[in-house]
């Protein structure tokens, strides 16, 4: 068991799933960043993502490119995400790195994994890894204990969800619709068919992102899945914000309206229980 295990373990135990929160690391600023991080954290966020900032991101929308960009342009560097990381694990939170590959790829899976795992880093979300190709990255990072989370899709075939789910360690992300992260009006309705179909290929939880924004969002997927995952709205309120202290209070409010949602999808959780 790891500290990502035995989280979503005990909120499994309290008939819930987990709230994840997303932020890339650098933004607003290096500082106000962790700050943010802490804050959702207090507000009720379980597992934490801390995004690698990168200049070609395939899966972001507009909302995370533009703090990408701000990161960036800050001049971030993957250091100081592993600085991010450090201090957001001092919490006690498992603390994971979503990263595309090429930077892996350029500082060296073993390094990388290394120097993620003395930071006190639960393991890495690698949404543009296929499975086929991630030997390299499972071989440095599982005996150092390391989860390595992989994404199914809705346009995944139920070989290719056996396939990816065999490598995932942690839990399986499972990616609500087809295209990229954003705010939207109401969670894909291929969800939860695609839960179901994970949760076939393994016995690993099942987390849902891209799309989820609110409180009845986060209450909705919580009824079926095991881990409900939320980026851009917490991005959104930090580009919002008149101040980094500012825009920390408002990331603390949105994970306590998504954590409150979370637990009242409880209900229709338990009664889909398997």
């Amino acid at each position: 068991m790891t500290v990502l295990s035995d989280t979503l373990a005990q909120a499994r135990a309290e008939g819930r799933a987990a709230l994840v929160g997303y932020l890339p690391a650098g933004f607003p600023t290096l500082q106000g960043g962790i700050d943010a991080f802490k804050a959702m954290i207090d507000g009720g966020v379980d597992v934490i993502e801390v995004g690698l900032p990168y200049s070609d991101p395939m899966l972001d929308g507009p909302t995370i490119q533009d703090a990408v960009d701000i990161a960036l342009r800050a001049g971030v560097t993957p250091r100081d995400v592993l600085r991010t990381v450090e201090a957001v694990a001092a919490t006690g939170t498992p603390t994971l790195v979503m990263t595309y590959y090429n930077p892996i790829d350029h500082i060296g899976a073993g390094r990388f994994a290394a120097d993620l795992a003395a930071a006190g880093g639960a393991g890495v979300i690698l949404p543009d890894l296929p499975p086929e190709e991630s030997g390299d990255w499972l071989a440095a990072a599982d005996p150092l204990g390391l989860d390595s989370v992989f994404l199914v899709a809705p346009s995944s075939n139920d070989e290719r969800i056996a396939l990816t789910t065999s490598v995932c360690r942690g839990f399986v992300y499972a990616a609500s619709l087809m295209g990229v992260t954003g705010v939207r009006g109401a969670v894909s309705g291929a969800a939860r068919g695609l839960v179901a179909r994970a949760r076939a290929a393994t016995d690993l939880p099942v987390c849902v992102g891209l799309g989820v924004s609110t409180a009845e969002q986060a209450e909705e997927v919580a009824g079926y899945a095991d881990g409900v995952i939320v980026g851009s709205a917490f991005v959104r309120r930090l580009l919002d914000a008149a101040s980094p202290a500012d825009g920390a209070a408002d990331v603390r409010t949105l994970a306590a309206e998504l954590a409150a949602g979370v637990r009242r999808g409880a209900a229709a959780r338990a009664g889909s229980a398997h």
